[in-house]
């Protein structure tokens, strides 16, 4: 992967095996979801703190279940869920390692086109559209995987300037706008139901 400028005000170790790993990158996309993304994008280098080493797709994949919901338990929880969210990494290793050999970076590495790369990303357990949307954006805009079409198959979130996910952020600043744009959507969310 190239250089990373994803900048999340996390300890610098974490942002480093994110930069080098395209499985914890995975990992921390997969568990952003009711917690803050600070907390979803450092749970990998946790977990590799926990492991003594950095994850690797195929070892958790055959992982004993109850050994790592006890990893993931572990104070502090990597997940707020840990039991549904052990189960979903489970899940997406055992995915890469059906369909790439247990190398996550081969699900970008030979995409057709955008389009193909948001397929490969969805068709991941624990990635619907939106998710898989965001991680094309990310992959694109922080790691320049930029397939052919790669903003059209990322949606807003791939638009240059946007401010609406952890593709886009970059500094405090970013990360602040990011919150706003979430905090917007949420609020108007809310008044359409009410």
């Amino acid at each position: 992967m190239t250089a990373m400028t994803l900048s999340l005000p996390i300890d610098p170790a974490a942002n480093d095996l994110l930069n080098r790993s395209p499985l914890a990158l995975l990992t921390g996309m997969l568990l952003d979801q009711q917690i803050p993304m600070e907390k979803a994008f450092s749970s990998p280098y946790v977990l590799a703190q926990r492991l003594d080493r950095d994850p690797d797709a195929r070892e958790l994949a055959e992982y004993d279940p109850d050994a790592l919901l006890e990893i993931f338990a572990r104070p502090p929880a990597l997940h707020r869920f840990p039991k549904a969210m052990t189960t979903r990494v489970q899940e997406l290793c055992r995915a890469l390692v059906d369909r790439y050999d247990g190398d996550a970076a081969r699900l970008w590495a030979d995409v057709a086109d955008g389009g193909d790369l948001l397929r490969r990303v969805g068709e991941l357990p624990g990635f619907g559209r939106q998710k898989a949307q965001i991680f094309v954006a990310l992959l694109g805009k922080r790691y320049d995987v930029r397939p052919a079409g790669w903003r059209e198959a990322a949606g807003a979130y791939g638009e240059e300037g946007a401010y609406r996910s952890v593709a886009d952020v970059v500094d405090p600043e970013s990360l602040r706008r990011v919150r706003e744009f979430k905090q917007a959507a949420k609020a108007e969310a809310r008044a359409a139901e009410g």
